[in-house]
């Protein structure tokens, strides 16, 4: 009895083992699953370098670069870029004026706060253009022609700027209030513009990144002016050195060069997309450098 037992489930242990040499079999094809690994999914894993994980493509910048950004001025020439420049002209007055940065001696706190608020809303723009474009393409069934990808690009290099600077100072109370009461308003309502207007918003960005260009120029011509002498000996943030593959040797000079020449690689790309017909496609590879 026992054996016909043992011939009865013969071919079933010889099937299940022959299934189980095709999945390794398989396995070793197609690679590892994570569900086979021993070892944390690596979107999970802390044993990675967390400053540089999933960052998207962005411009590094050579020595030249740097130091080739000027001050430029896009002309306008018609109904929407006059009312784009008035309106981030207005803009510049009120911030300045209620800022107080127009007042009394410009040290590296005035700076800071400066540049941390101005980042949390520089970081605005890209990322509601780009989810706008996004549901454009979902509801209409057609292709996007890779604007999405700059524009998300653009986000996360500004929020990285303001990654940079909370390294130097942790805001309080009244200036993260400050914070989320600006970007509730300007959210949405640069979301309104967008769908109204995709070119005056790129116009309004690319005279936004005039003014961000005029202002990192102001803070170097402060530092090299002695100005600033905590920042003159002050070494560059790791994340810094990391984000823009900076030297050993960088300091926070050298970290206000790169982000200049960020912002002025987004003064060139949003005046060319607020030329440019919304089907048009996206003239900029990922990482793409533009001065």
């Amino acid at each position: 009895a026992v054996e016909n037992v043992s011939r009865t489930f013969l071919p079933i242990r010889i099937e299940i083992q022959t299934a189980s040499n095709a999945r390794e079999t398989q396995n070793e094809r197609e690679g590892p699953h994570f569900k086979n690994q021993g070892s944390s999914h690596p979107l999970t894993s802390k044993t990675q370098d967390e400053d540089n994980m999933n960052q998207m493509p962005h411009p590094i910048w050579t020595a030249d670069d740097v130091k080739s950004v000027v001050v430029t001025h896009y002309e306008p020439n018609n109904f929407v870029d006059k009312m784009a420049y008035l309106s981030v002209k207005t803009m510049r007055f009120g911030f300045d004026l209620f800022s107080g940065f127009k007042f009394g001696e410009r040290n590296e706190t005035k700076w800071l706060k400066r540049m941390i608020f101005l980042e949390t809303v520089a970081g605005v723009p890209g990322m509601v253009a780009a989810m706008v474009r996004h549901l454009h393409s979902l509801r209409k069934l057609k292709r996007d022609y890779g604007w999405i990808h700059t524009l998300l690009e653009e986000a996360e290099n500004e929020r990285m700027h303001l990654m940079t600077c909370l390294e130097l100072k942790k805001p309080g109370i009244v200036f993260r209030s400050a914070v989320v009461i600006s970007q509730g308003i300007f959210v949405n309502a640069f979301f309104l513009l967008y769908l109204l207007s995709p070119r005056f918003c790129h116009r309004f960005v690319g005279y936004l990144e005039e003014e961000a260009v005029k202002t990192y120029t102001k803070c170097l011509q402060d530092l090299d002016a002695g100005k600033l002498p905590v920042w003159s000996a002050m070494p560059s943030p790791i994340l810094a050195k990391k984000y823009w593959n900076l030297s050993e040797e960088a300091t926070m000079r050298d970290v206000v060069m790169a982000i200049r020449a960020d912002e002025a690689h987004h003064r060139v790309v949003n005046h060319r997309l607020g030329s440019m017909h919304e089907d048009d496609k996206n003239p900029y590879l990922p990482g793409e450098r533009k001065l």
